[in-house]
C-alpha cells in the first residue's frame, strides 16, 4: 500500500535533505556532541557541573584530548571518557580538572 506524506512531513524531509546537501557542499562535518547525560545519576551530574565541563573548550590548548585524565574514544569521531567525570566526553571539551599530558 502506498504511503502518503503530509505537507508537514514533506517540508521536514525537504529541510533535512537541504541541510545535508548544504553541509556536504561546504565540506564541514557536523560538530561532535557529547552532551547526553540522561543515564547519569544526580551525583555524577553534579560533579560535571561543579567541574564546569563544557563540550567545546574556550581555553587555547586546554582540550580533553590533551588531558591526562582523558580516555580516548573507541573510534575516531566519537565521544571519549574521563577518569574523573562520568558520561560522554568530547575530545574538544574542557573542565576544571584539566591536567596537561606530559610531553
Amino acid at each position: 500500500m502506498a504511503e502518503t506524506l503530509s505537507r508537514r512531513d514533506l517540508l521536514e524531509r525537504s529541510a533535512i535533505l537541504g541541510a545535508t546537501v548544504l553541509g556536504a557542499a561546504c565540506g564541514k562535518k557536523p560538530a561532535l556532541r557529547c552532551t547526553d547525560t540522561s543515564a547519569l545519576a544526580p551525583l555524577d551530574l553534579q560533579v560535571r557541573t561543579t567541574l564546569a565541563y563544557v563540550d567545546q573548550s574556550t581555553e587555547p590548548g586546554k582540550f580533553c584530548s590533551n588531558c591526562l585524565q582523558f580516555i580516548p574514544p573507541p573510534a575516531p569521531g566519537s565521544c571519549g571518557a574521563c577518569k574523573i567525570l562520568k558520561g560522554p566526553i568530547n575530545p574538544a571539551g574542557n573542565c576544571k580538572s584539566f591536567v596537561a599530558k606530559p610531553a
